[in-house]
């Protein structure tokens, strides 16, 4: 059997295990079913996924024209703290960074490979969670803007890292630790404006458990620029990763954009 399409990040639904989704233009596949058989992924070419454009892809997913003109990857994206929507202060385009900065954020501590600070909005819990492979995350606060969200992570960073080690997520490498009780301390550690979001009393915890058959020792990244076929025995999916049994690791999301064809 065999699929083609422009590679997204893979859509999920949050189970015991989590389930995978490869979308594509006219068909999807269900990954999860995938595991223990071999897979053939071949590169094809490129597709911008803001102008559609076959123009090689500059970083996630946009061509170099579209990463610096789009709104949708402005530098608020990647540091909340820059978000200026809430005082009506455009970056790119307004109506668009007043959509999606002036909505409920969550600032999160997350169990991926050590415990990590992050930023969501609201809708995309447990999603977030999932795509960075964590195997706990607990909300700190909810707040109403990107702001306040941002500026409550720069706090938090000073304790705690805010990127996950992803070898050591891929080879299930992770520290113990009970994230609701570090979430209990962090009070006194965020700004004066975001105190009155603080709950002490919720402690919803998410538990993910991803469908992984064997974890590796030693990881390999696969690369579609260095690497235009490969082949491989499907042994797990995690965070936005497949794995395979030789070792090799794949990034979907670091390839989106990529036109590939898959034959399983």
């Amino acid at each position: 059997m065999q699929y083609e399409g422009v590679l997204t990040k893979m859509q999920t639904e949050f189970g015991n295990p989590i389930q995978y989704y490869l979308v594509f233009e006219n068909s999807f596949i269900h990954v999860n079913q995938l595991l223990n058989k071999e897979i053939e992924i071949q590169f094809q070419g490129y597709q911008c996924l803001n102008c559609g454009k076959k123009k090689k892809i500059f970083r996630q997913g946009f061509c170099y024209d579209c990463f610096y003109s789009s709104p949708a990857v402005g530098d608020w994206i990647m540091k909340p703290e820059l978000s200026t929507a809430h005082l009506g202060i455009a970056d790119r385009d307004l109506v668009y960074e007043e959509r999606v900065q002036l909505q409920p954020h969550i600032v999160y501590l997350a169990l991926s490979s050590e415990v990590k600070v992050g930023v969501t909005r609201k809708t995309q819990v447990p999603t977030r969670w999932i795509d960075q492979g964590a195997e706990k995350a607990i909300a700190i606060v909810e707040v109403p803007n990107r702001y306040l969200a941002g500026i409550t992570e720069v706090a938090l960073k000073n304790h705690f890292a805010d990127k996950t080690n992803w070898r050591k997520m891929l080879t299930n490498d992770i520290v113990s630790i009970d994230i609701i009780v570090e979430r209990s301390k962090l009070k006194p550690l965020i700004p004066p404006e975001v105190h009155d979001y603080f709950e002490l009393n919720n402690n919803d915890l998410f538990e993910m458990h991803y469908p992984v058959l064997e974890y590796p020792t030693k990881i390999n990244s696969l690369s579609l620029d260095k690497t235009l076929n490969f082949k491989g025995v499907l042994m797990g999916i995690k965070g936005q990763y497949l794995i395979f049994k030789d070792g090799t690791v794949f990034n979907i999301r670091s390839f989106e954009g990529y036109v590939v064809s898959l034959r399983m």
